[in-house]
């Protein structure tokens, strides 16, 4: 008898038709999957296997738009979710209404629920301690004790699901029992295997996976997905490609991302359009195929996509890849390749003056604090070579010590999205809002760009979700946002001759620390955010609000 291993997660709901969604489950053996809704919906679907283990996204059809209904998950006919005993409420899929051109009604709007860096628990000694109560499980406990509290309609989760190379202790030592620690990559994940490990150890978590069954989420990586650094620069690449071990990692990340994360962004119509997917479903064992495909997006990042767009009725989402997609030497550094560029600008100006929000997200910002802005900014030209090869080698050991690799660490790319964003949200047809939603800097924050834009232009950063910072960083960043970090900052400007940023901006809230979620409600053309935080006491733990604010608001 088959048994679910883990999952279900709820991953695309369609906001046309509002009429079908996926539901992502793993299975301990190959079966057919399928899915019962309590309003008739339902769909099927067979597992394909990658390396021993067995997936199936299943595409469920027939529900009811504008409906949230109850499902079950059943495994070659036996009923294996909800679990016996449970004491979680039903999982349900909620679907949009939709109007009868097809499109989704104003409604109550849309609500997206984000942040990033997520460790399911603290690594094995590690030097910061207890990471403090989980955003998302408290989230997810909130949400269960009060079946009428209202709900995302999207979690936004924006890199480092999962932590490659900082392992719990459980699971150092279930690594430590199939391979010696000594021999590299030592406590770190090593192959595909292992990083089935680390979504079993995250997602099994009874808050989370209740939580993900429920709620339809969208992921994109970060570095942490692959290891600390990946893709920083043409010099790390290359020191890592010498060494024995680092082919089969980089493979099995981005295999293992493909299986639990990727899959789940797209919809049924472009799954049915990959070639990849079909192949992996079509062949009794999908692992080489799919290992082809990884060592081939390793290899040139312009053979895959990462990158999607998403529609919600009149809000458009961005996910931009700002990891695989770079272009790393020197004289030519970018965030995005070129083809990954013209990407987002098609998507952000097709149908301009359709959506009256646009969600860029990207998982690392794009207006950080001025101070930190100067300093990468600086960091690219001393590794340009500007400065003399004495300072390029002082740079590329200061890029990866102090992680400077955000979009001020690309200047061209800056530019290119600062002036994407002021075309995109200038003139008669521009949207309300423009949000770049991002994470990876562990503390929260609001800054605006002072560009006169038609639309209100917002830089919103959350992070982390369950992870911790030295009480050193912390004063790093309040001090990269005051006025004292950004006369340190021109310091760096004059000395790396790289003149003033091409726009500047303010932060207008924040910084915030520790463990937290950022959510945006979208109504017509009213944006409001919130932030809640994660704290624990004698009662335990629970989310409190640090920022309510209407962002649409005339100030």
């Amino acid at each position: 008898m088959a048994g679910l291993r883990l999952g279900p997660l709820l991953r695309y709901v369609d906001w046309d038709t509002g009429g079908a969604a996926t539901i992502w489950v793993e299975a301990d053996r190959p079966c057919a999957a399928e899915v019962k809704c309590a309003d008739g919906a339902g769909g099927r679907a067979r597992t394909f296997q990658v390396a021993g283990h067995h997936y199936a996204l299943v595409p469920v059809t027939g529900l009811t738009p504008g409906s949230t209904t109850a499902y079950e998950v059943l495994l070659d006919g036996a009923q294996v979710w909800p679990l016996p005993d449970s004491s979680f409420p039903a999982s349900t899929i909620t679907t949009p209404a939709v109007t009868g051109r097809g499109r989704a009604s104003p409604g109550p709007g849309l609500r997206v629920t984000f942040g990033s860096c997520r460790q399911a628990a603290p690594p094995a000694g590690g030097r910061r301690g207890p990471h403090g109560a989980d955003a998302l499980d408290t989230l997810s406990s909130r949400l269960a004790a009060d079946p009428e509290a209202v709900r995302p309609d999207l979690l936004l989760l924006l890199g480092d699901q999962v932590y490659a190379d900082a392992l719990s202790r459980e699971t150092r030592k279930w690594i430590a029992a199939r391979r010696d620690l000594r021999e590299q990559p030592g406590a770190q994940v090593a192959d595909y295997e292992e990083y089935t490990r680390l979504y079993y150890e995250s997602w099994l978590d009874p808050e989370i996976r209740w939580l993900l069954s429920t709620v339809s989420s969208l992921h994109i990586f970060d570095d942490h997905d692959v290891i600390d650094d990946w893709n920083t620069s043409a010099a790390w690449v290359a020191e890592m490609r010498e060494t024995a071990w680092w082919p089969e990692r980089v493979f099995s990340g981005l295999m293992s991302y493909w299986v639990y994360q990727h899959l789940g962004n797209l919809s049924p119509a472009e799954l049915a359009a990959d070639e990849l997917y079909a192949a992996v479903c079509e062949t009794p064992d999908g692992t080489e195929p799919l290992r082809a495909f990884a060592a081939s997006a390793d290899a040139d990042p312009t053979t895959a996509r990462w990158s999607y767009r998403r529609d919600f009725g009149r809000t458009r989402l961005l996910m931009v890849d700002t990891r695989a997609a770079r272009v790393l030497a020197e004289d030519g550094r970018a965030m995005l390749d070129p083809s990954e560029q013209q990407w987002l600008r098609d998507n952000a100006l097709a149908g301009h003056g359709g959506y009256d929000h646009l969600l860029i997200g990207s998982s690392l910002p794009w207006l950080m604090p001025p101070l930190i802005h100067d300093a990468e900014t600086w960091n690219a030209a001393l590794c340009r070579g500007d400065r003399g090869p004495r300072w390029a080698r002082i740079g590329e050991n200061l890029r990866r010590r102090s992680d400077l690799e955000h979009w001020p660490a690309f200047p061209a790319s800056f530019a290119a999205l600062t002036d994407l964003i002021e075309e995109v949200g200038t003139g008669p047809r521009a949207p309300a809002t423009v949000c770049v939603l991002s994470g990876d800097v562990h503390h929260a924050y609001v800054a605006e760009p002072r560009i006169p834009t038609t639309a209100r232009v917002f830089q919103l950063t959350c992070s982390p979700v369950h992870n911790s910072i030295h009480t050193a960083v912390k004063w790093g960043f309040r001090l990269g946002w005051s006025r004292l970090g950004r006369w340190l900052g021109r310091g760096f400007s004059r000395h790396g001759r790289t003149g003033r940023p091409p726009v500047s901006w303010r932060r207008t809230g924040g910084p915030w620390f520790g463990n937290q979620l950022m959510t945006l409600a979208l109504a017509g053309r009213t944006a409001r955010l919130r932030l809640d935080q994660s704290r624990k006491d004698r009662k335990g733990a629970r989310l409190v609000t640090v920022l309510d604010r209407e962002l649409t608001a005339v100030e």
